[in-house]
């Protein structure tokens, strides 16, 4: 059972509440980690009263600490000890028993018995619950009540077990907390409508396919990754859909783990990386002087905008062999990347400003070249004001390694959303518009056309979606016969006004004070009635 739009807002406005003056950008640190560590410890608590058969996990604990650790680390890739699950903190609290050590003791434990093959996913995944700052209390006791309100109110939030449930509201507490942490803190996230278009165009025709390999080299939470897995046949199968990514920001790669194993992704599917995805090619790449780059299914990235990046001696990497992006604009080096990785009947989705269409020197080069090569498939304009972190409008563009046409699918959608308070929302209806024609990939008067190479040549290269996409509105012929009808009423009106005021103020009462000002009117409007 799904959680209502109207249960989600109530959580949110609850856990706001409790946050005082710590800023939504830092709260969210711990509140998506103790949400994490109750998840990990009911996921433990589960597996355990299917294995131990009535015997407590204390008492196997206690017989062998090493062999029971080993025990749980074979299913789960990770350990928590007796004493130590979430409900445990819980019990403490309602007994007046609960101090903040009590958390610090219990992820020291879970970071050190973390199975070698798991550590990957989970080392230092809690290392952003700085259970020191000054800003969870002065001092030690103002910092245990603050853990304690927030424990307490997690421990109260009534969740289906289902992980898409739980999934789910982490996905919208996400969305929420970006929206509030200001314009930087929008960088780890995707809108999911956004997230909906990319993921129905990389997987439509191929859901069914047995095994399938997605790669996010700018993977943020995660949304990406997960929107698209959930679109393939095989999606919560263990083994079925692996999940690859990178993110440079620390922050930001804890929160796209915890948010992949929230939505039930098993820790063996997981191999993501905390690194720049520019600076050092991942997964695989150029090892001992051989490069064996790791291929994939589907790439997909909404990466940072004409990010600025150190792009000297790139010659030799063979990632960029169509040129090499500016300095100044990192935006074609995410999309060379991604296409490297892709896999030859792969198909790649990424999101960029719209001066890749037309910017030239560098830029322009590696455009060319995409398009003799026959890479580019599409081009998706968006509406602006539709991310929290940008006002600009953007694209949505469909790459592949190995078309056997050269056209160009141009799709304006910029006009199709729904205006809200301080952002534009993309509506189902212009979702599915936006999809169901890219698979047409039919001309549509004033929304999409299939341009031919020629006609790319044409406009030298140029991919500026107003050059294919004609939207101009031809505004209706002017009546001036109405309108000059229009102007003597508005005038007639307006003799009748002043002559209905000047005749009120005849009736006035004149006064000494009042005479001047009177006698003022009088002279303007009768001069005009005369």
């Amino acid at each position: 059972m799904a959680l209502t739009a109207d249960k989600q807002a109530l959580i949110w406005k609850t856990l706001n509440e409790t946050r005082g003056k710590i800023e939504p950008s830092e709260y969210k640190n711990y509140i998506f980690g103790l949400m994490f560590y109750k998840f990990l410890s009911e996921k433990a608590q589960t597996w355990l009263d299917s294995q131990l058969r009535g015997e407590t996990w204390a008492s196997v604990w206690k017989q062998n600490p090493e062999k029971a650790a080993a025990f749980m680390q074979t299913k789960l890739g990770y350990v928590i000890q007796p004493g130590e699950f979430f409900s445990d903190w819980q019990a403490a609290i309602n007994v007046d028993q609960f101090n903040i050590t009590n958390v610090a003791d219990a992820l020291v434990h879970f970071n050190q018995e973390i199975q070698q093959g798991a550590k990957a996913t989970f080392e230092g995944i809690f290392d952003d619950m700085d259970l020191a700052s000054n800003r969870l209390g002065s001092n030690t006791q103002t910092r245990t009540k603050t853990l304690m309100d927030w424990i307490s109110l997690i421990d109260q939030i009534e969740l289906d077990e289902d992980a898409d449930v739980l999934g789910d509201l982490y996905e919208y507490l996400i969305g929420m907390f970006a929206a509030n942490s200001g314009a930087k803190a929008g960088e780890f996230y995707t809108p999911h409508q956004v997230s909906d278009i990319m993921a129905r165009i990389l997987t439509a025709g191929r859901e069914e396919m047995p095994t399938y390999s997605l790669y996010d080299p700018a993977m943020g939470s995660g949304s990406l990754l997960l929107t698209t897995a959930s679109y393939m046949k095989n999606d919560g199968v263990r083994g079925a859909i692996k999940y690859y990514g990178q993110e440079v920001i620390t922050t930001t790669y804890n929160l796209g783990r915890i948010n992949l194993m929230m939505h039930g992704v098993e820790y063996n599917d997981i191999n993501i990386r905390n690194a720049d995805t520019l600076s050092s090619d991942w997964p695989d790449g150029v090892q001992s002087g051989v490069d064996s780059p790791r291929m994939f299914d589907a790439v997909m990235a909404n990466p940072p905008y004409s990010l600025k990046w150190d792009n000297t001696n790139r010659e030799d990497d063979p990632r960029f062999k169509s040129g090499i992006a500016p300095k100044s604009k990192a935006d074609f080096a995410f999309l060379q990347h991604g296409l490297y990785h892709l896999k030859q009947d792969g198909r790649m989705a990424i999101v960029l400003p719209h001066g890749v269409l037309f910017r030239g020197a560098a830029e322009g080069r590696i455009r060319q070249e995409l398009l003799e090569n026959r890479n580019i498939s599409a081009v998706i304009g968006l509406p602006e004001k539709i991310f929290t972190n940008t006002g600009i409008p953007t694209i949505i563009m469909i790459l592949e390694k190995n078309r056997t046409t050269d056209d160009v699918l141009f799709i304006d959608a910029s006009k199709g959303f729904e205006k809200q308070k301080n952002n534009n929302k993309l509506r189902q209806e212009d979702v599915d518009l936006i999809v169901e024609t890219f698979l047409k990939r039919e001309d549509v008067d004033k929304y999409a056309h299939v341009a031919s190479f020629e006609e790319i040549k044409e406009n030298d290269f140029n991919l500026n979606i107003p050059r294919y996409v004609d939207t101009f509105e031809e505004e209706e012929p002017v009546d001036l016969v109405a309108v000059s009808q229009e102007l003597g009423d508005v005038n007639q009106n307006i003799e009748q006004s002043e002559a209905d005021l000047l005749a009120m103020i005849n009736d006035l009462a004149v006064t000494d004070d009042s005479q001047p000002i009177i006698e003022s009117a009088k002279q303007l409007l009768g001069g005009k009635h005369e």
